[in-house]
C-alpha cells in the first residue's frame, strides 16, 4: 500500500509546488512571448550580455582597468584572424595594449550599471511625483507637471549635460571614476522621470475615484499606504514598458556623454568612451578598435527595443 501512496503524493507535491511559475507559464504575456521569435531571440541577446557583463572578470583575458597588466608593446594588434593578429587577442587591441574583447566586456558592465540605476533613479523620482500630483491634484499637481512641462522642451541630453557640467564646475578634479559613474546616474535619472511621472498621474486619476479607494479611505488609510499599496500596483504595466525603453535610453546617453567626453574617463572605459577612442584611429586602419564597441552597443540597444516594443504590444488591452 506504501508504493501506491508514495506516487501519489509525490505527483500532488509536483502539481502544488510550482503554482507562481505554473500561473507565469500560463499567462497571456508568456504565451505572446512564446509565439513571438524575434522577442524571444532579443530577450536571449539581451539576457547574453548582462551575463557577459557580469562573468566580466572570469571571461576577460585582462584586465583593461587595471594599468599594470597593460603592455605599450601590444598596441594596436589586429584582430586574430587577419594577418598581423596575435593569441589572444581575439578582436585586438587598442592604442595602450588593451584587449578590445575585454574592454568591451568591461565597458558593457559600466553601460549597464549606468542605465540600470539611472532607469531605477528616474523611475522612483517620475513614480513618485506621479502619484503626489495625481493623488493631491490642486496647486501640488500644477507645480510638479509645470516643471514636467519645462523639462519636455529640452532634450534629454541636454539636461544631462547640464547636470554633468553643474557637478564638475562644482567639484572640479574631485570627481574620480566612481564619482563620475555617480554623477552619469543622477544626471540621467533627472533626464528621464517625466515620462514616468505624467504616466503615473494619468493611472491615478483614473484609479483614485474608484471603490477601493475610497474604501481606503473610509477605513482610515493614510495617503501614502494607499497610494503605494493600492493605486500603484494598477499602475504596474505602463511603467514596465516605459522602464525597458528608457534603459536603452540611458545606455545611449550615457554613450553620447562618454563620446563627448563628458562621461566615464579612459581608465575606466565604457562602451562610449571606447567608441571615443577608437573614433581617432579609424582612418589610420586600425578600424576594430572603434568597431567592434559600435557593434556591441548597437546590438544592445536594437535587442531593449525589441522587448520594449513587445512589451507595449503584449500589455496593450486593445490589442489582446
Amino acid at each position: 500500500m506504501s508504493e501506491a501512496v508514495v506516487p501519489h503524493s509525490a505527483e500532488k507535491r509536483a502539481a502544488t509546488a510550482p503554482g507562481w511559475f505554473r500561473r507565469a507559464l500560463d499567462s497571456d504575456l508568456f504565451y505572446s512571448f512564446r509565439r513571438s521569435k524575434v522577442t524571444m531571440i532579443a530577450a536571449g541577446v539581451t539576457l547574453l550580455f548582462f551575463l557577459v557583463a557580469i562573468f566580466a572578470s572570469v571571461l576577460s583575458v585582462q584586465n583593461p582597468f587595471d594599468p599594470a597588466q597593460l603592455q605599450l608593446m601590444n598596441s594596436r594588434i589586429s584582430p586574430l584572424w587577419t594577418a598581423d593578429g596575435q593569441s589572444p587577442f581575439l578582436l585586438g587591441t587598442d592604442e595602450q595594449g588593451r584587449d578590445v574583447l575585454s574592454a568591451i566586456l568591461y565597458g558593457l558592465r559600466i553601460s549597464l550599471l549606468v542605465g540600470v540605476l539611472g532607469v531605477v533613479l528616474s523611475g522612483a523620482l517620475g513614480i513618485l511625483l506621479g502619484l503626489t500630483a495625481g493623488y493631491f491634484g490642486g496647486a501640488v499637481d500644477g507645480l510638479i507637471m509645470r516643471i514636467a512641462d519645462v523639462q519636455l522642451s529640452f532634450p534629454a541630453i541636454l539636461i544631462a549635460l547640464l547636470v554633468n557640467g553643474i557637478a564638475k564646475s562644482v567639484f572640479g578634479n574631485k570627481l574620480d571614476e566612481m564619482s563620475m559613474l555617480a554623477v552619469l546616474v543622477f544626471a540621467i535619472g533627472l533626464s528621464f522621470w517625466v515620462q514616468y511621472a505624467r504616466t503615473v498621474r494619468g493611472s491615478v486619476l483614473v484609479e483614485k475615484n474608484k471603490d477601493y479607494v475610497a474604501a481606503a479611505q473610509l477605513i482610515g488609510l493614510p495617503a501614502p499606504v494607499i497610494m503605494l499599496r493600492h493605486v500603484l500596483p494598477n499602475t504596474t504595466g505602463p511603467i514596465l514598458v516605459i522602464a525597458t525603453i528608457n534603459l536603452a535610453l540611458a545606455i545611449i546617453t550615457e554613450a553620447t556623454l562618454s563620446f563627448l567626453g563628458s562621461g566615464m574617463p579612459e581608465t575606466m572605459p565604457s562602451l562610449g568612451t571606447l567608441i571615443r577612442i577608437g573614433n581617432g584611429y579609424l582612418f589610420a586602419g586600425e578600424w576594430w578598435i572603434v568597431a567592434f564597441p559600435g557593434i556591441a552597443l548597437a546590438a544592445l540597444i536594437l535587442s531593449i527595443n525589441l522587448l520594449g516594443d513587445w512589451l507595449r504590444d503584449a500589455l496593450n488591452p486593445k490589442l489582446r
